[in-house]
């Protein structure tokens, strides 16, 4: 059973800066791709980024590239969302989740693991 934990949310200014990070287990974790995911309250939980197993390949939703990283360690079984320049819509619980194939999936039912999400709130 795929078991994740995230960390690394917290209160920040606007333009702030935050580094997430979620350790795994109960996976061979670098024959999967893992995906970050968010909800904020009151609305649906939305796809933010995916990284492909060996890391050469990532993805961003529109409404973050060109400020959030993804990457991930596979000696450590950690995947990372490196946040930059962070905007008060950028509000949400913060999630990861294991992808079922070793490359990104595009619908958050082909991805498993679901922890209990870290929080992350930008004051304006």
């Amino acid at each position: 059973q795929v078991h994740v934990v995230e960390s690394g949310g917290d209160l920040v200014q606007a333009g702030g800066s935050l580094r997430l990070a979620c350790t795994t287990s109960g996976l061979t974790f670098n024959d999967h791709a893992m995906g970050w995911f968010r909800q904020a309250p009151g609305k649906q939980r939305e796809w933010v980024s995916c990284i492909a197993s060996s890391g050469g390949t990532t993805f961003y939703s529109d409404s973050v590239k060109g400020r959030f990283t993804i990457s991930r360690d596979n000696a450590k079984n950690t995947l990372y969302l490196h946040m930059n320049s962070l905007k008060p819509e950028d509000t949400a619980t913060y999630y990861c989740a294991a992808s079922r194939r070793a490359y990104c999936l595009s619908s958050s039912h082909d991805y498993s693991g679901w922890g209990q999400g870290t929080q992350v709130t930008v004051s304006s």
